[in-house]
């Protein structure tokens, strides 16, 4: 084990490293797409007070 501990190291710090950037990609498109349908909401209730 300890012939391997540093690659090992390596390893596990890349894919926690590779982890950490997917869920950063997931926290931002989350955030977009809140953003998108608050927009989408927003023009849906001007539209209904048109229309009434």
């Amino acid at each position: 084990m300890r012939t391997y501990a540093d690659l090992l190291k390596a390893d596990f710090e890349g894919y926690i490293a590779g982890v950490q950037d997917y869920f950063r990609c997931l926290d931002a498109e989350r955030a977009r797409a809140f953003a998108e349908a608050q927009e989408v909401s927003a023009e849906y209730g001007r539209f209904l007070e048109a229309v009434e």
